[in-house]
């Protein structure tokens, strides 16, 4: 039986491999098995490696990561990583992904923090319907929120409240209807989800993605039922709040001013993480902050911050022509592979219905843990949901939520492309010089 030493073991050998191999590879040329490069096959192993080795995702992302770097060092000497992240002449680096990513995910576990010990969702029961129908209205209550804020945070305050109004017995089929909310709330709204802003920072129109809400609704009546049928059967909800409750409205008030910060330097630095630690490190004098949160964060932003910075080290040269059959395809990919990095080739591509595509790449994440970053930041909170095998088993009606909203969309308005802006926008300044 296989086990993570073994594992380990193999993907200590494979970079010697690579290494004594380079004597019998054409200089300067990526090898390839069956017309598929080395970097996509090891990352392929990489993602493996994560579903079969749950418990120790971050250690198999960095080796992944390590290794993709090797090859890329032997295979391809004009590779420089300062360039890859700091940017060069011809192209902006990672690094703004990067900071962002590591800066929410870890800003939001604060959050979450303050918003648990607020006392807010002790005090919710007395608003959420006693049955089943009171996950429902959670669920509802994260997608609205999604909508205007990060995913990752409303994903983080959908789970801290189901923590706190289910007594700390949440089922991983509601889980994964929390991180499903809060990206099918993003999807139609330029401010929820990284894909979008990166819409609408390219020059994408806001409206040209509203229509993705259609989906998101679709979706949500599967997942939304079924997940919640599933946690009440579980756990029922806590019917009554807490006697003798008092809301701490200063820790109410920093969640608060977290989230606001979060939309102004959203808005006006394109970079949220600035605008979340502002907030963090004032609000700290008058209501300190649970350091410790950045602790049990950590290992889950290593993990993404890990894959991302891998996937963005593909050779993702072209997609297939932009069609609703290859946005539709993009969903299940983006289940695996960082979204962001698709999302950036398909707008350089051009010709997709934006409002299709952000559906699709925004929701399909959520049909695997670690596809979007609110799936990664939310099971920092509920490590048990780390398990593909365990997710994908009890989280079955995401994936056929996705089906759902998808064609619901595709049947109601359409697939209506756009016209590449870029070229477009390229074609006015060569007429007007």
């Amino acid at each position: 039986m296989f086990s993570y030493k073994v594992f380990r073991k193999a993907l200590f050998v494979l970079p010697l491999f690579l290494l004594g191999s380079t004597n019998l590879m054409a200089a300067n040329a990526m090898p390839s098995v069956g017309g598929i490069e080395l970097e996509f096959i090891l990352f392929a192993l990489t993602l493996v490696g994560v579903a079969l080795f749950h418990n120790k995702t971050m250690y198999v992302a960095l080796t992944g990561l390590i290794v993709v770097l090797i090859s890329k060092f032997i295979f391809a000497p004009e590779f420089s990583l300062i360039d890859h992240i700091i940017g060069s002449a011809g192209a902006e680096g990672e690094w703004r992904t990067l900071i962002n990513l590591i800066g929410l995910l870890f800003g939001f576990g604060i959050l979450a923090k303050y918003f648990e010990e607020s006392r807010v969702p002790e005090f919710l029961p007395k608003y959420l319907p006693n049955d089943w129908k009171g996950g429902l209205v959670l669920l509802l209550l994260v997608m609205i929120i999604s909508s205007f804020l990060d995913n990752i945070a409303a994903a983080m305050i959908g789970g801290t409240i189901a923590l706190v109004v289910y007594k700390g017995r949440v089922h991983i089929g509601f889980l994964a209807a929390i991180i499903a909310a809060s990206n099918a709330g993003g999807a139609g709204s330029v401010v929820g989800d990284t894909t979008t802003t990166l819409m609408w920072i390219d020059g994408v129109n806001p409206l040209d993605v509203t229509h993705a809400f259609i989906a998101s609704i679709g979706a949500f009546l599967i997942f939304g039922v079924f997940g919640a049928l599933q946690q009440h059967k579980y756990q029922p909800i806590q019917a009554d709040p807490t006697p003798g409750l008092i809301i701490d409205y200063g820790k109410l008030l920093i969640v608060a001013m977290i989230l606001v910060f979060a939309i102004l330097a959203n808005a006006l630095l394109d970079f949220p993480a600035v605008g979340v630690w502002v907030a963090i490190l004032a609000g700290n004098f008058f209501r300190k902050a649970h350091w410790k949160e950045l602790q049990n964060s950590w290992q889950g932003t290593v993990f993404l911050t890990s894959l991302v910075l891998t996937a963005s080290l593909m050779p993702v040269d072209e997609l297939p022509a932009a069609s609703w059959q290859s946005a539709f395809s993009l969903g299940f990919v983006s289940a695996v592979f960082d979204n962001i990095p698709l999302t950036k080739l398909c707008l350089e591509q051009g010709g997709y219905d934006w409002g299709v595509l952000a559906y699709t790449v925004g929701f399909g994440g959520s049909m695997i843990w670690f596809g979007s970053s609110a799936g990664v930041a939310l099971t920092n909170k509920f490590p048990e949901g780390r398990s593909v095998f365990r997710y994908v088993k009890n989280g079955w009606h995401v994936i056929l939520a996705y089906l759902v909203g998808f064609f619901i969309m595709l049947g109601l308005v359409g697939w209506h492309p756009h016209a590449p802006h870029k070229v477009k926008h390229q074609s006015q300044v060569e007429v007007t010089e």
